[in-house]
Order: structure tokens, then C-alpha cells, then sequence
């Protein structure tokens, strides 16, 4: 075990996350961690890749009673381990600050990387993630399961009911679980440090996701715990941090539940370093806007409704903005069931991501709208019912770009009936294939050559080309002339 320790200590050593003078102090701390008293000077370190390190000195903790044994314990106790090779904030922030002010791509690459090796995003997991490219009618879509994300192990399930709740932090987006040990119910973060950054005259602080969705997955995140609007200050805020940051696009989710986020609560914006396929998609159709000669304007070849904007002042983005903005929050059209609101509700809102062109500075703008019926209880803008064996969850901004973002049980379902179409097992009869059996039988129609050399890859095609429903659907404009009409009459209502 002692070698592990001192593979520890060398791999902080190593990344840069301590110096030689360091490596004293950290033993120690270590040993406190672990409930030793004393390290075999003689034992050699262990060389291995750091999940396997980590891994050991979990193993031993949970032999010694010091931790739990499960995936939310041991993540809670590594952490704490990665913790104490973690540098203070102060530090951090100089280094940071430093590099910035040589290039802001500099300052990115190098707190992604410390992000990386102090293990608050975890390597070994994102590359557990399944991903691949469908290339269809809008272009290539990304299309990724997503395994990097820990389910909750039931022991720790049943410790969180019983679990008081402290209220602090208020959220995981608040500055304060910077350096937080964590609890059943919140993850540790002592291995966690944000770099302050001032937008719209406001403290606000940028970090990465641990998930790490896309290329350099950050969020930027406001230091007050205050809810989420989409108004003229957020596309200030956006266009302010592309800005600060010209590598990186930025993005919010929406206001409004069922088209917004998972986290409505604290104010926060996504970012990073990532080409999305709506990047990549052209405008189709030029319109312009009263009053705004400077700014160029048109409806993008994507199958949600999206005005894209770029102008070389991003003061004029703002305004204009604004004014699509408030003519869509108030806009009814009956005739495209559209409603503004319904029994005091409101319905519209919309999706902004900003990037720069160059010197010039780019928004869509993407409708979008909440409203519900009882043949579609989650909403008309949305995934409907027949879509939900492979995506049911709530299309947010990293969907609206083009990423499918699919859950965790696709991994063996998919898999599953891969396995029913090439055997020609009943697919209703299997818990893992029969949500999926009325689409697989489509595709059984669809490919009468299909076998076990071509499966998989037919597969992956149709989950893609589901995507490519899936964001039709949470489209308020549909694709076709009547839509287009329905489009161009409420960008002509702009005033």
C-alpha cells in the first residue's frame, strides 16, 4: 500500500499539481487520510495509470472501515485523496490570470489540463462513452450514450433518505462547493477549482464540466444562486464571454421548464471549445430587420426553428435581440399553435448561443416553447411518445447544437436488439428489446439484408436518424411551406 502512496505523491509531482518540496507534506496527509501511522521508506512506487492507484487506496480504506464500499463512497474518498494535491485557489487563479493575459487560449488549456489531472473530470471514465457520427439530412449529427456519469449505488440511495439536508451549497453550480467534501447526495469537490471572471459589471466564474459532454465542456456560472432568465442582460453576458474568450462558443439553456436545463436555479451558461453540427449548418433564407442595417439576418437550415445573427457590433446583436426577444414572449398564432401562454402560463422563450466569426460576432437565436396537451403531456415541442424508447429527456442546449445527449440504458438495449434482429428472436418477449420492438421491426423492413456484419452499423444509423426527429419535433416551425409562412409572419411581427 505504501507504494501506492508514494506513486501518488510522484503522479502529483509529475502533472505539476505539486513541487518536490511538496512531497513530504502530502505523505503525511495521506497517511492521516488513510489512518496510518508510518510509510515503508523501502517500498517503490507504484507506476500506474492513476484511476488503478486511486483504485488501491480505495480498496485498502474500505478494508480498514475508513470508507464505505461503493461507487459514491469511494468517489467521495478519492476526492478527498486528489484533494490534498489539489493547489489553493489563490494559486490557481495567479497561474491562470498569468497565462490569459499571454493568450486566452493559453489560460483554457492549460486549467483544462489541471482539471484533467487533479481528477475532477475523470479520464478513465469519459472514455467509456459511446460515440459516433449519423450524417443525414442536417448535416453530421453527434450522437453519444453517455457512461461517464455514475448511477447512484443503492447503499448510498438508501443513506440519502435519512440524510439531513444543510442547504449548503444551495446547488452544485454555486461557488461554494469549490473545495466542498461532499455528501451521499452531493459529490465531493475538493479537487474542484473555478476561475473568476466579470461579465455584465458582475462577479460570475468559469469551470468545467466533469462530464465533459464536448471538447473543453465549461460552464459559466453566476456567484449569486439566482434563477435562470433569458433577457437582454443574458445576451449581453453571452456575447460579453465570447468576448473575453474568442476560441470558445457560449450558450444558455432556456427559462422555462420542459425546454430548459436540468438546473434551473442558478443562473449558468455552456461553453467550450467545439464545433456543433448547427454551427456547421448555412442560413437558407436572408431576412432582415427594421432598423438594423448593420446586422445580417436569416432563418438556418436546422430542423428547430433558429434566426441567426452577425454583425461586427455586438452592441446592435443585443438590441436586436431583445426585440425577437419580446415579440416572441408575447407572440400568439393560433393557426401554428403557437400560444404565448394559456391560463396565466407562459410558453415562449428562446435558446441563444453566441460565437465570434472572425472580428464578427454570431447569435441564434432558437424558438422555443413549453406548451403541453393530453396527447402530449410532455409537451407539442418536444419528444412525442413513439421517440421516448430512445430519448425522452427534455432537449436542452447541448441538443438543440446537434449532440444527443441518449441515457445509459441504450448501452445493452441497443446492443440487445442488434442481437433479436440478427438471431430473429421475439423481440416483444425480452425486457431489454421490447420499449424498442415496433422500431426494430422497421428496420427488419427496411434492411432485408441485414446480419451480423452490417447490424451495428445500420443501428447507430437509425438512432441518429431518431435524433434528427427528435429535434423536428422541439421545432415550433416545421419544415415545410405552411411552416416557412407561419416562420417569415412572425419574424415580419418584429418590431
Amino acid at each position: 500500500m505504501d507504494g501506492y502512496i508514494k506513486g501518488l505523491v510522484n503522479y502529483g509531482i509529475t502533472t505539476g499539481l505539486i513541487e518536490e518540496a511538496d512531497a513530504v507534506y502530502c505523505t503525511n496527509a495521506f497517511l492521516s487520510l488513510l489512518k496510518k501511522d508510518s510509510i515503508d521508506e523501502t517500498a517503490a512506487a507504484v507506476n500506474a495509470p492513476l484511476s488503478e492507484i486511486l483504485s488501491a487506496l480505495c480498496d485498502y480504506a474500505v478494508s480498514r472501515g475508513i470508507t464505505e464500499d461503493g461507487i459514491t463512497s469511494r468517489d467521495l474518498f478519492d476526492t478527498a485523496l486528489m484533494g490534498i494535491l489539489t493547489p489553493r485557489p489563490s494559486e490557481v487563479i495567479k497561474k491562470f490570470n498569468a497565462l490569459y493575459r499571454e493568450n486566452p487560449e493559453k489560460a483554457t488549456d492549460a486549467y483544462y489540463k489541471f482539471s484533467c489531472d487533479t481528477n475532477y473530470i475523470r479520464r478513465d471514465r469519459l472514455k467509456k462513452d459511446i460515440k459516433w457520427k449519423y450524417d443525414g439530412e442536417y448535416g453530421s449529427l453527434d450522437i453519444t450514450i453517455n457512461l461517464s456519469k455514475p448511477e447512484k449505488d443503492p447503499k448510498a440511495i438508501a443513506a440519502a433518505k435519512n440524510a439531513v439536508q444543510s442547504g449548503y451549497p444551495k446547488c452544485q453550480l454555486c461557488r461554494e462547493s469549490e473545495g466542498y467534501a461532499g455528501t451521499l447526495t452531493f459529490p465531493a469537490r475538493e479537487n474542484h477549482r473555478i476561475i473568476p471572471i466579470t461579465i455584465n459589471n458582475s462577479a460570475w466564474f468559469l469551470q468545467y464540466s466533469p462530464y465533459v459532454y464536448y471538447n473543453e465542456h465549461c460552464i459559466v456560472l453566476n456567484g449569486k444562486h439566482t434563477p435562470m432568465v433569458i433577457d437582454r442582460a443574458a445576451f449581453s453576458k453571452l456575447l460579453e464571454f465570447v468576448t473575453l474568450f474568442p476560441h470558445y462558443f457560449v450558450g444558455s439553456n432556456a427559462d422555462l421548464p420542459i425546454v430548459g436545463g436540468s438546473i434551473l436555479s442558478h443562473e449558468h451558461f455552456q461553453g467550450g471549445r467545439y464545433v456543433f453540427p448547427m454551427e456547421k449548418a448555412p442560413v437558407e433564407q436572408e431576412v432582415s430587420f427594421e432598423g438594423f442595417p448593420g446586422v445580417k439576418a436569416g432563418i438556418v437550415r436546422w430542423p428547430m426553428s433558429t434566426i441567426r445573427l452577425l454583425s461586427s457590433d455586438p452592441q446592435k446583436l443585443v438590441e436586436l435581440s431583445d426585440e425577437i426577444l419580446k415579440a416572441w414572449r408575447g407572440y400568439t398564432d393560433e393557426s401554428a399553435f403557437i400560444f404565448a401562454e394559456t391560463d396565466g402560463e407562459p410558453h415562449n422563450t428562446i435558446t441563444p448561443i453566441a460565437r465570434r466569426r472572425g472580428e464578427n460576432y454570431e447569435l441564434d437565436l432558437v424558438l422555443r416553447n413549453n406548451i403541453t396537451t393530453p396527447e402530449h403531456p410532455l409537451g407539442v415541442y418536444h419528444p412525442h411518445a413513439e421517440l421516448h424508447h430512445i430519448k425522452k429527456e427534455n432537449i436542452g442546449l447541448i441538443e438543440v447544437m446537434g449532440l444527443a445527449v441518449l441515457p445509459a440504458r441504450l448501452k445493452d438495449e441497443l446492443a440487445a436488439v442488434q442481437k433479436a434482429l440478427v438471431s430473429g428472436s421475439d423481440l416483444t418477449s425480452d425486457p431489454l428489446t421490447a420499449s424498442h420492438a415496433e422500431w426494430a421491426e422497421k428496420i427488419k423492413e427496411k434492411y432485408p439484408n441485414l446480419n451480423k456484419d452490417n447490424a451495428e452499423t445500420i443501428i447507430k444509423d437509425e438512432v441518429g436518424l431518431v435524433f434528427g426527429t427528435v429535434l423536428e419535433h422541439a421545432g415550433v416551425y416545421k419544415r415545410n411551406a405552411e411552416g416557412r409562412a407561419a416562420f417569415l409572419k412572425f419574424i415580419e411581427s418584429v418590431k
